[in-house]
């Protein structure tokens, strides 16, 4: 849902080095975010395919962690900081 030029961008990386590492990066955030909305990001009825700015950013958010700590994610700490994020949008149940 967010682009590997978006996330890019984000992490202000300049080269293509790590694409792969930072797509893998970003499929896993998207995963970790759906899973604290306990929905798919595709449920989000939007027209253009964009997602809303606050989950885009939490998606950011977990690939920089992934990113910068990718020896040693604190898993736990990333799920709570994204449920504290997407409280507004997140379901009570599956």
């Amino acid at each position: 849902m967010v682009t590997l030029e978006e996330t890019k961008a984000f992490l202000r990386l300049d080269s293509d080095h790590e694409d792969t590492l930072v797509t893998t990066f970003i499929t896993a955030a998207e995963d970790i975010v759906e899973g604290v909305l306990r929905f798919p990001l595709s449920d989000f009825n939007v027209d253009d395919g964009v997602l809303p700015e606050l989950v885009k950013t939490t998606i950011w958010y977990a690939v920089s962690q992934f990113y910068e700590f990718r020896e040693n994610v604190d898993v736990r700490k990333l799920q709570e900081t994204s449920a504290l994020l997407l409280t507004a949008y997140r379901n009570k149940e599956w």
